[in-house]
């Protein structure tokens, strides 16, 4: 890798110009004083920048440092400087982060410098030489070892924490801040962090809580960024300058782009507007623009956004799509279109890479992993990569593109932070996404964060990204997102029960508190209360004015918008019932069907009249019919197939056998359908009147109550809901601001002490002291992990089978990703019953937790248990797939193993802290669960 700019650590003899006397006085003298950081200096094949100069002198003073800097920039050559001091001094350092997959990228890449026996490898499910001198884990790990006082911290010089801005995180980072400030104060903290915009107010942290601490903020990009926006499918420059946006000149919108827009915006109004994200891509004949015929603006194909930028030179590129669907889709358009980005040496090494990857993959998973699909689109320079991917395939596209094999990529945003995965270019297609509540705009540190990927280090002279326009988009918005580099880093620490107890246990209760009020949170709780209060204020002026603007005269505005809220709540909740019944009318006909029998399947590839050759009832009583239909199809349907009750339309004869794969077989049965509709033994539905559905009482009185405000009949009705629904938005956000003032003015300490009383009452801490049922909670590390516990102590998982206990360990992981309108339903049986015990232990939790103000744990979600159990009795991943399919959650390869594997990692921590029949189980249940696609791979 070669870099522009040499650091004062190259030896003279390659510099380009001869030393002054003075000049080598100095560089002598820096040598003596820095002899560790020359030698390793000595061993990179670039000279360093003035920033990792700054920071490795830092780490040989033994002082701690924080380095702040752009993706890309060479952060992580400070880590390896540290890995370098902490051997060449006989000392041992621990390498963190936040995820497997870049733990195993960051061991691979030691193992390479410093050779296996030197270094090793945790991360909760693999371990590999754990006594080793440097040895890389999650942060995960290293937290439960300061916990459990691990012989193997004896002789730890340093922590490396890359991407410590993972502290953030809503439901993990709280891990980081327990290590920092458990370290023992010998221990030099290297902290690697994205560039975030309060450097300052974090390094000051933790110079706080950890002594001398160095903070590096470096906000170069090693590779030029330049921007771009794409109207239809002409690329502009986003800015006018000649300078690219690190150069720090002023910039403004190129007026070409400026009148492109214009012209778009009008042509889209000409042709009845639209938004891009309320339509799909691709399809249709193309204008002016994007639009499409028909009257509808359309943005333009993905297949020519990468036509476009291959043509410019400008692949290998990301683009970002904020669905896993788009993703998929988009992969399968550019397949679709006969793409190809490769040659035919490339196809070749592609294959070899996949058939490496790939070799331990079962034969008879590959059709319902969609293997020959993703393999076609790889050989083509084509992938999609997200968390739904089966882990084997991300792995595979993270190799295959950072050998430039794979040059067009769609992603979700989760590929913008950890994995080393840099490309020439970056799309944003949209500059909103859906956060799991509603579609948000993306942030300027969110747009710096995707962006951050364009640009290859020793490869790029410059990186691009490109923003594709769609209607409304102003790049006046783009250009403020791209010229701000507001990253803001926000503590999300709270104590947990597990904490507590440990705390609890190696401090006892005045140190842990104390310990607890040195937090990053409580820091930044401290110092925030006046900014937080100037915003109330301007927030209580606003409302006062929004009050005023949505008053009419007719009536009260606010009544009115509350009765619409209780509407739209009452009908979600209606259709959320109507979808439960029907969910249950198809369960109980399907298993009511007999052979024989004529049924209509309503929609889909298989949709039309169906005979059934087989009712397929299971022992639980669920059926799977095996069917054929009038359009020759033979298969099983199951639940997922229908919306609603499944009536049989009639009967017809059918042989005692019944050879459902021959084709003649399929057509003589097709041909008796049509007979026995053309006769009337078969009524086919939908012709006679549908009955109307009773409406519900409050439904309709709520839907009267809204007819006879007199708000409802103002001309003026919409400007008022405007302006009422702003005063409603502030009213909450002041509601919260304030909450947030109460809580900064309170502390860590009391919040520690409201979740010791909580234990106390349930019996886990008895004073300052733990219980044995207190120091089993000590082992237990989950979201969950107090009801874990009480299941545990309440004898909740005694005599399950291994896959019983599998299936009801899988509610205390699982979280579905999106609301399902129809109830998951467990398994019958031992594991079904053991579910609604969790479930009762949970209830009675969470009302002691809202009696005690403490955030409520979160609820137990049956939703993956039957897709476990099939799957730990051993059953094939279609099955399993299938069954989680027929409860509600259709859920890809990938999803299903992230999901066994966190079952996995619980299972595994009750094999420890369990009862002997218990811990048996629990063993025996992860290695039925850790098998075929769940064991391969290892992110």
């Amino acid at each position: 890798m070669s870099r522009p700019a040499r650091g004062p650590e190259q030896d003279e003899d390659v510099d380009d110009a001869p030393l002054s006397p003075a000049e080598r006085y100095a560089r002598s003298r820096e040598r003596a004083g820095h002899p560790y950081l020359t030698e390793f200096a000595a061993t990179r094949p670039f000279s360093l920048d003035d920033f990792q100069v700054t920071a490795c002198r830092a780490l040989e003073d033994g002082r701690g440092v924080l380095v702040c800097a752009p993706t890309g920039a060479g952060k992580t050559v400070v880590g390896e400087f540290a890995v370098h001091r902490a051997l060449a001094t006989g000392g041992k350092c621990f390498y963190t982060t936040p995820i497997k997959a870049l733990s195993n990228q960051k061991y691979q890449d030691l193992v390479a410098e410093y050779g296996p026996a030197r270094v090793g490898l945790l991360t909760g499910d693999t371990a590999v030489n754990s006594h080793a001198e440097v040895v890389v884990m999650t942060t995960e790990v290293l937290r439960n070892m300061l916990y459990a006082a691990s012989p193997d911290l004896a002789g730890l010089t340093a922590v490396v924490m890359d991407e410590i801005h993972y502290l953030a995180d809503k439901f993990r980072g709280a891990v980081w801040e327990e290590v920092i400030l458990h370290l023992p104060p010998e221990v030099q903290v290297v902290g690697l962090s994205a560039t975030v915009s309060n450097a300052e107010e974090f390094g000051a942290w933790l110079q706080e809580v950890r002594g001398h601490t160095t903070v590096v903020v470096d906000e170069i990009r090693p590779v030029p960024l330049w921007q771009h926006m794409m109207v239809g499918r002409r690329l502009f420059d986003l800015f006018s300058t000649t300078t690219p946006m690190d150069g720090g000149a002023v910039t403004r919108i190129d007026p070409a782009l400026a009148r492109a827009v214009s012209d778009a915006e009008s042509t889209a109004e000409r042709w009845g507007g639209g938004r891009a994200g309320d339509r799909g891509r691709g399809g249709g004949p193309r204008g002016r623009a994007g639009q499409g015929g028909g009257g509808r603006w359309r943005p333009p194909a993905r297949v020519d956004v990468i036509e476009r930028l291959d043509g410019a030179g400008l692949l290998p590129a990301i683009t970002f799509i904020f669905s896993r669907a788009g993703c998929d889709a988009a992969v399968a358009q550019c397949v679709r279109s006969g793409m190809r980005l490769t040659t035919e040496a490339e196809r070749d090494e592609i294959r070899a890479v996949v058939d490496r990857r790939t070799a331990d993959l079962p034969e008879a998973d590959l059709a319902v992993l969609g293997y020959w699909e993703w393999r076609e689109a790889l050989e083509r320079g084509i992938a999609a990569h997200h968390a739904g991917l089966l882990p084997a395939f991300k792995e595979t596209v993270e190799e295959l593109f950072v050998a430039g094999l794979v040059r067009a990529v769609f992603a979700t945003e989760t590929l913008s932070l950890g994995i080393n995965m840099p490309a020439r270019t970056v799309v944003l297609e949209k500059l909103v996404k859906f956060n799991g509540e509603g579609h948000v705009d993306l942030t300027p540190g969110e747009f710096t964060q995707l962006t951050g990927r364009a640009g290859r280090r020793g490869i790029d002279v410059e990186g691009h990204a490109v923003v594709v326009w769609s209607p409304g988009m102003d790049p006046r918005t783009v250009a403020g997102l791209a010229s701000r580099r507001t990253y803001p880093l926000r503590s999300s620490f709270r104590p947990s029960y597990n904490m507590a107890v440990n705390l609890l246990g190696r401090l006892g209760r005045e140190a842990a508190k104390e310990l607890l009020e040195q937090s990053f949170a409580q820091f930044q709780a401290d110092s925030s209360v006046v900014g937080v209060v100037r915003q109330i204020h301007r927030n209580t002026e606003a409302i006062a004015s929004h009050a005023a603007a949505m008053r009419c005269h007719l009536g009260d505005t606010g009544e009115y918008l509350d009765l619409l809220a209780r509407l739209a709540a009452a009908e979600k909740q209606r259709a959320r019932a109507g979808a439960a019944r029907r969910r249950d009318a198809t369960v109980e006909d399907l298993a009511a069907l007999r052979r024989g029998d004529v049924v209509s399947v309503p929609a889909g590839r298989r949709a039309g009249l169906a005979v059934v050759v087989d009712p397929g009832i299971a022992s639980d009583g669920t059926a799977r019919p095996l069917v054929i239909t009038a359009a020759r199809w033979a298969g099983r349907l199951s639940a997922a197939d229908f919306r609603g009750p499944v009536p049989a339309l009639g009967r017809i004869r059918l042989d005692k056998f019944v050879d459902h794969r021959s084709p003649t077989v399929r057509r003589d049965v097709a041909s008796a359908i049509a007979a026995a509709v053309a006769a009337g033994t078969v009524v086919e539905p939908g012709r006679g009147p549908r009955p109307e559905p009773a409406e519900d009482v409050d439904l309709a009185t709520l839907r009267r109550a809204v007819r006879a405000h007199p708000v409802h009949g103002c001309a003026d009705r919409d400007t008022h809901l405007q302006w009422a629904r702003r005063w409603q938005r502030l009213v909450t956000e002041n509601a919260a601001l304030s909450a947030k003032v109460a809580g900064a003015k309170g502390s860590l300490g009391q919040a520690l002490e409201s979740i010791l009383g909580l234990l106390q009452r349930r019996g886990f801490v008895v004073g300052d002291d733990l219980t044995p049922a207190g120091r089993m909670l000590t082992r237990i590390w989950s979201e969950t992990d107090l009801v874990v516990a009480e299941c545990l102590r309440g004898g909740v998982f005694d005599r399950l089978t291994p896959a019983e206990l599998a299936a009801a360990v899988s509610c205390l992981v699982f979280e579905a990703r999106r609301e399902t309108l129809a109830p998951p339903r467990p398994p019958a049986g031992p594991a079904g019953t053991a579910i609604e015990a969790v479930h009762r232990i949970w209830a009675d939790i969470a009302a002691d937790e809202r009696e005690a103000a403490l955030p409520v744990t979160r609820e137990p979600d049956p939703g993956f248990a039957r897709a476990t159990a099939t799957w730990a009795a051993g059953g094939s991943l279609a099955q399993a797939l299938g069954v989680s399919a027929e409860s509600g959650q259709e859920l890809s390869a990938g999803d299903f193993v992230r999901w066994c594997r966190q079952v996995v990692d619980l299972l595994d921590q009750i094999r420890v802290v369990a009862p002997a029949a218990v811990s048996t189980a629990a063993r025996s249940a992860v290695d039925a669960v850790r098998r075929g696609v769940v064991a391969l791979g290892t992110t």
